[in-house]
C-alpha cells in the first residue's frame, strides 16, 4: 500500500498528462513516451514520494525526479539542478514536474529512468488523446 501524504494529490490518465503537457508545449512525438515513463514510475500519480534508492536518494511526483540531483528535500544536499524544493513535484499542478523533467531528458537522456526499457520501443499512437 502506498502511504497517503498529508496532500489528497491528483491521478490523471495518459490522455489528460499527454493534453497538458502539449499545452504546456511539450512537443508532440514525445508524449508517448512521457506518458509510458509516468504510467511505469508513478501510475500517473502526482503525489508520489518513492521509496529510498540505494544510494539514500528519494524520487518525486509523477515522474519520480531524483532528490540528489534535481529537487531539494528537506534537510539534505542536493545539487538541485532544477531548483525546487521536492514537495513542487508533488502538487496537482504539474508545471514544475514536467518542467525538471525536459530538464533532466536534455542533460541525461531518455536513460535517465530506470523505466526506460519499458518506454523504448513501439508505444501506441498518443493521437487518440488529442
Amino acid at each position: 500500500a502506498i502511504a497517503a501524504s498529508a496532500q489528497a494529490g491528483r491521478t490523471l490518465d495518459r490522455c489528460s498528462l499527454a493534453r497538458e503537457m502539449a499545452d504546456l508545449g511539450v512537443p508532440r512525438d514525445q508524449l508517448d513516451k512521457w506518458t509510458c515513463i509516468a504510467q511505469h514510475e508513478s501510475d500517473y500519480r502526482t503525489w508520489v514520494v518513492g521509496p529510498a534508492n540505494s544510494d539514500g536518494s528519494n524520487d518525486y511526483g509523477i515522474f519520480q525526479i531524483n532528490d540528489l540531483y534535481w529537487c531539494q528535500a528537506d534537510g539534505r544536499f542536493s545539487y538541485n539542478e532544477c531548483g525546487l524544493s521536492c514537495n513542487a513535484l508533488l502538487t496537482d499542478d504539474i508545471t514544475n514536474s514536467v518542467r525538471c523533467a525536459q530538464k533532466v531528458l536534455s542533460q541525461q537522456g531518455w536513460s535517465a529512468w530506470a523505466v526506460w526499457h519499458y518506454c523504448s520501443g513501439w508505444l501506441p499512437s498518443i493521437d487518440e488523446c488529442f
